[in-house]
């Protein structure tokens, strides 16, 4: 579930280079939630209204300009209808409110994804320092067990060799 959870991060949310997140949308989708036109979508994207990249030949929109270059295409209409004197269709309304609640709604939800995975990450992060700690701890006591055995075996070396050096003392005295 957190692989799953984690490709879903991957595939919807990158950092750019200041490290702002951006929210990227597949075109399909964020077709879906806009009820825009594909013609008119891409119109937005040449004349860079919208932030747009392409990944593996598949399309995807940055959601926060989408939502930026809707409200703003949503706002000309309503003055221009406006200005004539025309009446608003409650319908149109609705919809353009709608859209736009889609796509908030879209950008918190990656958002809390966005989170979810940053803190299963610190959470991996701290279990790793926790296990290293444990290990750097083991091994300091590892060290420290050889070093009293190397000692204690260099004192038996010394002893061993007063021993010989007395024994080969007297062997030497006796015989002379």
């Amino acid at each position: 579930m957190n692989d799953l959870k984690q490709d879903k991060y991957n595939q919807i949310v990158k950092a750019n280079v200041v490290g702002k997140q951006e929210t990227w949308l597949l075109l399909e989708e964020f077709l879906n939630l806009s009820g825009l036109e594909r013609d008119k979508v891409e119109e937005l994207i040449k004349d860079r209204s919208i932030k747009s990249k392409e990944e593996n030949g598949r399309i995807y929109i940055e959601a926060s300009t989408g939502t930026s270059a809707l409200i703003k295409k949503v706002e000309n209409r309503l003055v221009s209808l406006d200005i004539s004197g025309n009446a608003l269709d409650p319908v149109f309304v609705e919809k353009t409110i709608a859209t736009i609640l889609g796509l908030h709604d879209k950008v918190i939800s990656s958002k809390d994804e966005t989170i979810s995975a940053f803190k299963s990450e610190n959470s991996f992060l701290k279990e790793a320092l926790v296990s290293m700690q444990e290990i750097y701890d083991d091994d300091k006591k590892t060290i420290e067990l050889l070093r009293q055995q190397l000692q204690k075996t260099q004192e038996e070396v010394e002893f061993v060799k007063r021993k010989y050096k007395l024994m080969w003392g007297r062997v030497s005295n006796s015989t002379t």
